[in-house]
């Protein structure tokens, strides 16, 4: 009889460019965490910051020192994502399951709420926001196909991973606010082309290793 195979949702696999210094951060700091805050609270959490995003961003459009706020909320869910996990070993609450689906979902919302933000304070520019939105959807989607397929859960690629992505956010917010909104659309092409880029060599990469793996459980099967 086949072994079960072990879930493996907590196991991520890859380093992004902040990935060990996080890590020692987050094994330092989450004994200190208050003990009435449960690794549930934070990742929930996300639902609150995204509310605000939206809510901050609606307000930068008379005012574009919103945006300081909305890096803010940026920040705050980066922190409290970064802790759910560690806090949830910590204490050993075993909700790993729970823990990988609402995280990740909550990280589409929270990527999705940057954006709607950016709808209302550049309605010119939504098409641009609209392709960003897709290709970055696209690399969770790659992510969960190949986790499916393999077992094993990465999301960072190219050294880039979450934190890499908020950072581009916070700066992208910086430079509207200091520089004007004329900048956008030349950023945003940026961003843009660079995604797609990246996305082109993870999904050729991504393939490329499923089929390595084929052919030799398919070479396996031919000596059994």
């Amino acid at each position: 009889m086949k072994k079960k195979q072990k879930f493996a949702g907590d196991k991520k696999k890859g380093e992004s460019l902040f990935y060990s210094f996080e890590n020692k951060i987050a094994e330092k700091y989450a004994s200190r965490v208050p003990k009435s805050i449960e690794t549930y609270h934070l990742t929930l959490a996300t639902i609150l910051w995204s509310a605000l995003i939206i809510l901050f961003s609606y307000f930068a459009k008379e005012n574009i020192n919103w945006l300081w706020l909305v890096s803010s909320m940026i920040l705050f869910q980066y922190i409290t994502d970064l802790f759910d996990g560690a806090i949830g070993k910590h204490k050993k609450t075993n909700l790993v399951r729970w823990g990988f689906y609402m995280d990740h979902f909550l990280d589409y919302v929270f990527l999705a709420s940057i954006m709607i933000g950016y709808s209302f304070i550049f309605p010119q520019y939504i098409y641009l926001h609209f392709f960003i939105f897709a290709i970055f959807v696209a690399f969770m989607v790659n992510s969960f196909l190949a986790f499916a397929a393999t077992n094993e859960f990465k999301i960072s690629y190219l050294k880039i991973g979450p934190t890499e992505v908020r950072l581009i956010f916070v700066l992208a917010n910086t430079a509207i606010i200091l520089l004007g909104k004329t900048y956008l659309a030349g950023l945003t092409q940026y961003i843009l082309l660079f995604s797609f880029l990246g996305l082109i060599i993870v999904v050729y990469q991504t393939q490329k290793h499923l089929w390595k793996l084929d052919m030799k459980e398919k070479k396996n099967k031919r000596r059994g």
